[in-house]
């Protein structure tokens, strides 16, 4: 049975998929209408945002996988590879489009009907921004890396719209006034400026992922409250240590030891880790919590003293 974290990563996925189909119909017929270089490179990007959707969808049914004896931890790491693979492809066609805008500037030609061109542009402006604010709060809720990239490429995709409208509004003035010679740059230009534009948050999310593989911590504040969970239950341990945590998709894995009086018997040493694991793990959303049991080693001052050691009279309560 799905998570509702789950759920709403599938509903972001098929958000996105639907998106993505209708603006490469809509920039593919754009494209062969207007012959601009600005609209094949927004059509390239779509068509790897429609690739990156179907992988997305994939992805999340693997992550989604309960662990086995082969992947210890799930597979929630794949939504890194996706995120990285995304960041790459992107990276590669904005070079390729660049290549081609500087043989633009060279051979400048001139952009039929930009008209159409501005107005499949806008379009793409409104598909863009509803899609990246409706992915953007399933990103929210899921707490999925590959959702949150998704949503921030639908805005960056909004971004490169406005770019190419802007340029089209710029390409009928010049012509309006007669300018045709100056007109004919202004589409290689806008290919370069989108080409730059993309490279630069592509490259950023191509890093960020390739870093979260390399079994990255899991943010500060998640960290924090796992310091404060156990705060909260100091009196029923001697101390904690070895805490460790890492990211694997949008779940979150958290490993301690709690050091417990050495007279405590097994069955209630057990019941005092499961309490604290379950209260970290009902506090941090998609988080999984293993804590090891260590017995006191009998070195603190309360035994050299010959005391009673104080937790295990807190506990026996």
């Amino acid at each position: 049975m799905k998570s509702r974290a789950e759920k709403f990563m599938m509903l972001a996925v098929q958000v996105s998929l639907a998106g993505n189909i209708i603006l490469v119909v809509i920039k593919a017929a754009t494209l062969v209408l207007v012959k601009s270089l600005a609209v094949a490179t927004d059509l390239g990007i779509s068509l790897v945002a429609l690739i990156v959707s179907v992988m997305l969808y994939k992805s999340i049914k693997i992550a989604s996988k309960p662990a086995d004896f082969v992947h210890n931890y799930g597979y929630g790491k794949v939504e890194h590879v996706c995120e990285a693979m995304e960041g790459i492809i992107i990276i590669g066609i904005a070079f390729a489009i660049l290549m081609q805008a500087m043989i633009g500037l060279v051979h400048p030609k001139h952009v039929a009907f930009p008209w159409i061109g501005m107005a499949t542009s806008i379009i793409g402006i409104v598909i863009n921004v509803a899609g990246g604010i409706y992915i953007g709060r399933m990103a929210r809720i899921s707490a999925s890396p590959a959702i949150k990239a998704e949503a921030l490429h639908y805005y960056l995709e909004a971004f490169i719209s406005s770019a190419i409208t802007v340029s089209f509004i710029v390409i009928m003035v010049l012509l309006a006034f007669g300018q045709e010679k100056i007109a004919m740059y202004i589409d290689p230009l806008a290919a370069i400026f989108v080409s730059i534009v993309i490279s630069l948050p592509s490259f950023k999310l191509a890093k960020e992922a390739f870093f979260n593989l390399l079994d990255s911590s899991i943010e500060e504040p998640s960290k924090l409250e796992v310091i404060k969970k156990l705060s909260e239950h100091i009196d029923h341990y001697c101390e904690f240590k070895d805490l460790r945590t890492r990211n694997a998709g949008s779940r979150k894995f958290i490993e301690l030891s709690l050091v417990l009086p050495e007279n405590l018997s097994f069955k209630e040493s057990h019941r005092i880790v499961n309490f604290i694991e379950k209260n970290i793990e009902k506090s941090i959303p998609r988080s999984e919590v293993r804590i090891h049991m260590e017995p006191c080693g009998m070195d603190c001052m309360h035994v050299k003293q010959k005391k009673q050691c104080p937790y295990l009279e807190e506990i026996r309560k």
